[in-house]
C-alpha cells in the first residue's frame, strides 16, 4: 500500500508561482512512476507531467516549458513547480503513483484569478 499527501496549492494571480508537493510512504520501492493529473469542473481528469524512477519526465502540451516535475527520494517527495500560471491551470490537483498498482492522492485546489 501506498499513501500520498498533497499540499502546496492556493490561490494565485495570472503570472505567479506555486510550488505543489506530494509525500509519499509505504510500500513505495514497488512505484516506477510518479506523476500529476488535474480535473477542472466539468472536465476529466487529465495528466500534468509524469516522471519515471529513472528520471524521464513527460509533459502535457500546454504546461511544457512553464511547470517542472522534480522529486527528492531522500524527502520521498515529488514536486511540481508551477510557474506563468494561467487562469485555465484553474483545477484540484492529483499526485499519482503506479507499480503493480496506481494510487491517488486526495487532491489539492489551485486557483488562478485573472
Amino acid at each position: 500500500q501506498v499513501q500520498l499527501v498533497e499540499s502546496g496549492g492556493g490561490l494565485v494571480q495570472a503570472g505567479g508561482s506555486l510550488r505543489l508537493s506530494c509525500a509519499f510512504s509505504g510500500s513505495s520501492s514497488s512505484i516506477n512512476v510518479m506523476g500529476w493529473y488535474r480535473q477542472a469542473p466539468g472536465k476529466q481528469r487529465e495528466l500534468v507531467a509524469t516522471i519515471l524512477t529513472r528520471g524521464s519526465t513527460n509533459y502535457a502540451d500546454s504546461v511544457k516549458g512553464r511547470f517542472t516535475i522534480s522529486s527528492d527520494a531522500a524527502r520521498n517527495t515529488v514536486y511540481l513547480h508551477m510557474n506563468s500560471l494561467k487562469p485555465e491551470d484553474t483545477a484540484v490537483y492529483y499526485c499519482m503513483a503506479s507499480g503493480p498498482k496506481t494510487y491517488w492522492g486526495q487532491g489539492t485546489q489551485v486557483t488562478v484569478s485573472s
